[in-house]
């Protein structure tokens, strides 16, 4: 296995869009990277030419001690898992597994061997002899995995390979692909546009906007510590609610939203942190589960406002509902003990220690 060092990449097409722009970071020996952002990010480009299927426009891409900058893709010793599993349809699974060993003039015996070792660990053992046409979707996926894994390469590569599954095997495809890893210690780069499977997947994540590294942290450091509003609107499903507003001074340091129907009255850390954005505009984050209702277990301080539910979505172990606090729109998840009903206003709390603030014009974390 090895490392991969982007030092300053960029991508500019001949039509001069800018796809990345001066992307830096390592991926350590053995370490499970993500990319993840929204569509247009410039995740997938980047992971196409990490791989060689696009020429890097400027800086310097190492894979292990190798600059590869003009390295051909069949000289990087990568592998790359695609979205549509690219099997071959005429041939078998052992084949579509076995066809790069076969290129590579591998002996017949160690063919066999790599195939049936990579066939055990991912459970298609019972369908080697199988053409494509005859594989449900995560059957198709194991195969495209497996045929990575046989090459033993330095780096995998995964560009959303669970982007076509239905969302129960897409839940078992990411576990599966987290034991792989964890298995074969490999050094892996996994782009997705899902935050739930880069939370879940990721040693660390790699957040892109617009062709920009936003942030690069473990998921749990991106949760809680987002460095911008971007990042912390992104990560974590439902997203977290911004409310626009003001610092002011009454009886301590508050926060006012802009139409006065959320006042909070700021924590010790925060208030010491906003005191010199007195009078200010500000943009205040709270994540769902940080609101509560009046009543509920856990709620504690003032009210910070009432809220009118719109929409009510029980989940079993929790409810969601999406409510108005004059202008500004909240999403809340409460616990199931608590019955909200649509139109009729509840008294919300908010976790004060957890709240989020973010300069209203750069939207930088204060």
């Amino acid at each position: 296995m090895a490392r991969v060092l982007l030092e300053n990449i960029r991508k500019v097409y001949d039509n001069g869009v800018v796809a990345v722009q001066g992307a830096s970071f390592e991926v350590h020996d053995g370490e499970f990277v993500v990319l993840v952002g929204p569509s247009g990010c410039g995740k997938s480009t980047m992971l196409r030419m990490i791989a060689g299927l696009e020429e890097v426009s400027g800086g310097t891409l190492r894979i292990g001690d190798r600059v590869v900058n003009d390295v051909p893709p069949k000289d990087r010793d990568i592998a790359m898992v695609f979205q549509n599993y690219a099997l071959y349809p005429h041939m078998t699974v052992f084949d579509n597994m076995a066809f790069g060993l076969k290129l590579r003039k591998f002996p017949k015996k160690e063919i066999e061997e790599l195939v049936n070792g990579a066939a055990e660990t991912l459970g298609v053992t019972d369908i080697l002899d199988r053409k494509p046409k005859q594989l449900s979707g995560g059957q198709r996926q194991r195969v495209a995995v497996g045929r990575a894994i046989v090459r033993k390469p330095q780096v995998f590569l995964f560009d959303e390979p669970l982007s076509n599954l239905d969302a129960k095997l897409r839940v078992q495809m990411r576990t599966e692909i987290s034991k792989l890893h964890q298995k074969l210690g490999a050094t892996m780069i996994y782009v997705t546009h899902d935050q739930v499977e880069a939370m879940t997947m990721g040693d660390r994540i790699v957040v892109l906007k617009d062709g920009h590294i936003q942030q690069i942290d473990s998921p749990l450091s991106l949760y809680n510590h987002p460095v911008n509003k971007f990042v912390a609107g992104f990560i974590g499903s439902p997203a977290m609610n911004f409310v626009s507003g003001r610092v002011t001074q009454s009886a301590g340091l508050r926060f006012e939203s802009s139409d006065g129907a959320v006042s909070v009255r700021l924590a010790d850390a925060h208030a010491a942190l906003l005191a010199d954005h007195l009078d200010k505009d500000v943009i205040l984050g709270v994540r769902p589960e940080d609101i509560y209702v009046a009543g509920q277990e856990g709620s504690v301080g003032e009210p910070v406002g009432s809220a009118v539910p719109d929409v009510i979505e029980p989940m079993g172990n929790e409810i969601v509902f999406y409510a108005t606090a004059g202008e500004t729109n909240l999403v809340a998840r409460v616990a199931p003990t608590v019955s909200p009903e649509v139109g009729r206003a509840v008294t919300l709390h908010f976790d004060v220690d957890k709240l989020h603030f973010f300069d209203e014009e750069s939207e930088e974390t204060l």
